[in-house]
């Protein structure tokens, strides 16, 4: 401000400097013979335009200056006003948490205080003594498992978990708490698979039922073990049934004690994850590492359920540490079609990784998979997925064309078009997963998808052999009644049955003869006589109705 105001006061004194000047011309025209009132007047028209150029430039860095002043204070009010806004929220946040905290340390002094005054017995059914003879503590893992044996069948009702994580109430398979109490892995896993179709309410279930362990990440352990086949420990999982549903049951089970472990205090979460826990943990994942060098990544399409068991072994179990970062960034992109494989790599802590394997996952061909991750951790201004989508589009279609006619065979040429078909339809689910329908519009697409349906139901329709027709039989057919059916029919005709194997009757058969079939036989009827008489004569005619000449009798 003090610098504007010096430069309006010189402008002022701009007038008394043009005055000045003129008297000191005045006073050197005086001296001169020549008159000087023409260059005076250009001097003055001089100086008078750079007096108004000047003040017009300082009021506008005047209005510019307002502005600026104007929008520095909005912008003060606007931060003042978030500024009061995330204080608030804080301060809700720390009053909700000071509760949640005051109701937690309430629930564990009342379990305290139960337990500490309850006598020291016998351990009854469902209850478990630690491995260091002191009977459990209150963020140990217990409950009664005699809850299982009122209702052994597997069926859901109101269960009562011991009050050693909490009282509360929840619905669980009464014979999954029991396999959980008893821990009995082999138990477990048949139970997940005789159940498989109601896969989603078991993982709400199995959390839960984990708490009736004595060691729920022991009994996970143990529930690893055939992972890999000790007969053939490099045995191709999707070509054996039973091998392929074991697999996907420990990884299930690993996520489930996942998110039990996510629920708990530091103490409680090291009782479970103690020393010697990770330290097995840590030899099974190290036995597993060397088979997962033979991995085709090509192969595994983004969908190996060898490589997520390794991670999700990890990220339970928290022996990341344990490994090289390079190694787990490898196998990222064979679990990358995987629905748990953003919240896999934030599990393992490789979140700042996840441009390099974006751009991996892109070199690959595996853009769709690039996209997923990319909006799972917010780098879509990064990695548009607009052109990701259309690269992938390209790429196949590129593919499909090499598949012409001409350029390949015809096996070659389906598979090509099967491959593009997939791709498209992967694309418009993609498009509808992450609401891209204003960027990426899907009606091309759709069409794309029905020419290339269409061109396959046509090939198909062309290459299919052309059935038979069976042959009818020629000639007129004797037409005989049928008895089942035409019983109230009297005016219908019978079905007609084609004599072309007329039957023979054998009366010369061997096994007919003897004594014994002689004297079983009916007596044979009395002879017959019988009078033929000749035809009466029908003229000179063939047997096709042409007549001929006759030839005059011959008389010897």
């Amino acid at each position: 401000m003090e610098d504007t105001r010096s430069v309006a006061s010189l402008m002022d004194s701009t007038s008394s400097k043009i005055q000045q000047l003129q008297k000191a011309f005045a006073e050197l025209e005086s001296q001169r013979a020549v008159t000087l009132n023409l260059k005076w007047k250009e001097l003055e028209e001089h100086f008078h335009g750079l007096e108004r150029s000047l003040k017009r430039r300082f009021h506008e860095l005047e209005d510019q200056e307002k502005e600026y002043e104007t929008k520095t204070r909005k912008a003060q009010e606007l931060l003042e006003k978030k500024k009061a806004a995330v204080e608030a929220k804080e301060k809700a946040s720390l009053e909700r948490l000071q509760k949640k905290r005051d109701a937690a340390m309430f629930t564990i002094n009342s379990a305290l205080d139960k337990y500490s005054n309850a006598p020291i017995s016998k351990p009854s059914i469902g209850e478990r003594w630690p491995q260091n003879g002191v009977r459990d503590s209150p963020n140990a893992f217990a409950a009664d498992s005699s809850i299982a044996d009122d209702n052994p069948d597997g069926t859901v009702q109101d269960v009562q978990i011991s009050p050693v994580m909490g009282n509360f109430e929840v619905k669980a398979y009464p014979q999954l708490l029991k396999l959980c109490g008893d821990m009995d892995s082999t138990g477990l896993h048949k139970f997940v698979s005789d159940n498989r179709k109601n896969l989603a309410s078991l993982k709400e279930e199995i959390p839960i039922a984990f708490r009736a362990a004595a060691n729920p990440a022991s009994l996970v352990l143990d529930s690893l073990e055939g992972f890999y086949p000790m007969e053939a420990p490099t045995a191709d999982g999707k070509k054996d049934a039973n091998l392929l549903g074991m697999r996907r049951t420990c990884i299930m089970l690993m996520e489930c004690l996942s998110i039990l472990l996510s629920g708990l205090g530091l103490n409680s979460l090291s009782t479970v994850l103690s020393e010697s826990v990770k330290q097995r943990a840590k030899t099974i994942a190290e036995g597993w590492n060397p088979l997962l060098e033979t991995l085709d990544m090509d192969a595994c399409n983004g969908n190996s359920l060898e490589a997520h068991a390794f991670l999700q072994l990890l990220a339970t179990f928290a022996i990341v540490s344990d490994f090289k970062e390079d190694e787990l960034l490898k196998l990222i992109p064979m679990v990358s079609r995987r629905r748990q494989a953003a919240e896999l790599c934030r599990s393992l802590g490789l979140s700042e990784k996840m441009p390099g394997v974006i751009e991996v996952l892109m070199n690959s061909g595996k853009q769709i998979d690039a996209v997923n991750l990319a909006f799972a951790f917010q780098l879509t201004e990064q990695f548009p997925p607009v052109a990701l989508l259309k690269s992938y589009l390209t790429e196949a279609r590129r593919s499909s064309s090499q598949g012409r006619p001409g350029n390949a065979s015809p096996a070659v040429q389906d598979e090509f078009n099967e491959r593009e078909l997939t791709g498209v339809k992967a694309v418009i689910k993609c498009i509808e997963e992450h609401n891209l329908e204003e960027q990426y519009p899907i009606e091309p697409l759709q069409k794309r998808i029905l020419q290339l349906e269409k061109a396959k139901a046509e090939k198909k329709r062309a290459t299919e052999p052309t059935k038979p027709q069976p042959k009818r039989p020629r000639g007129a057919q004797p037409r005989v009644s049928d008895n089942k059916n035409n019983n109230n029919n009297k005016t219908g005709y019978g079905r007609v049955i084609p004599e072309r194997y007329p039957q023979y009757v054998y009366d010369n058969r061997p096994f007919l003869s003897g004594p014994i079939m002689a004297a079983q036989a009916p007596p044979p009827p009395a002879p017959q006589t019988y009078t033929f008489s000749p035809a009466p004569a029908h003229g000179n005619f063939y047997g096709n109705c042409y007549q001929y000449q006759a030839p005059p009798p011959y008389f010897h």
